[in-house]
């Protein structure tokens, strides 16, 4: 078991951004500095990062911190990756229309992105690139997918989401929220499809850099 000395020490405001840092990523997996710059900036911090390290090692957790996209992140410790009986709270079954439609809210990003601004789209440019990938949904499907994902800090979104002009903000952490099987699996499916193979290849370039947050919620303890 670690060391918490350390936590005795804390100020009060930092003993509450620890405390608040340890459950968004339990809870959420991600804390995103355009969401949350304060948790964000006090999770960035080297010294605090190591606090918040030696904290989670006890559950077998990790944080790793995406600098540049401005990205924290909850992951499982290394050497509990392969620890038989150990489930990882913070993953996620996404169904396959809802792979499909992350990975069309990925490209949005990647097509818009800037490290300066925030990146927004709205619902009429999603339901467009959804119509370029053949994937179809009911208008209370995509409310539902929204919502899922806006729980986990991938998206936020307008009080309109229900018109097409509706205003959805992409968050980077899409990057890092899906397992690299599923989206081999998907890039596999399409591939045969003139139309969607360039972003396709795009995606497979850029797939080292997806985390892992899909395994199926029935999983045994």
């Amino acid at each position: 078991m670690g060391d918490f000395s350390f936590m005795k020490k804390m100020s009060e405001e930092d003993a509450y951004l620890f405390k608040r840092c340890i459950r968004k990523l339990l809870d959420a997996t991600f804390i995103v500095a355009d969401k949350e710059e304060r948790l964000y900036d006090f999770i960035s911090s080297e010294s605090n990062q190591y606090d918040i390290n030696t904290y989670l090692a006890a559950i077998g957790y990790k944080v790793v911190v995406e600098e540049r996209m401005q990205v924290a992140m909850l992951q499982q410790n290394d050497d509990d990756i392969e620890t038989v009986g150990l489930k990882r709270i913070n993953l996620l079954r996404f169904e396959p229309k809802q792979v499909r439609l992350l990975l069309v809210l990925w490209l949005l990003f990647l097509e818009r992105m800037g490290y300066a601004d925030p990146v927004y789209v709205t619902v009429g440019d999603i339901i467009d690139k959804c119509r370029i990938y053949k994937i179809t949904m009911a208008p209370a499907d995509f409310r539902k997918n929204y919502r899922l994902f806006k729980r986990y800090s991938l998206i936020d979104y307008s009080d309109d989401i229900a018109t097409e002009d509706g205003k959805v903000k992409l968050y980077p952490s899409l990057q890092f929220c899906m397992d690299i099987g599923q989206l081999k699996q998907v890039i596999a499916e399409y591939a045969a499809d003139d139309d969607v193979e360039a972003d396709m290849d795009g995606m497979a370039e850029n797939e080292t850099e997806l985390g892992v947050m899909a395994e199926s919620e029935d999983e045994d303890e």
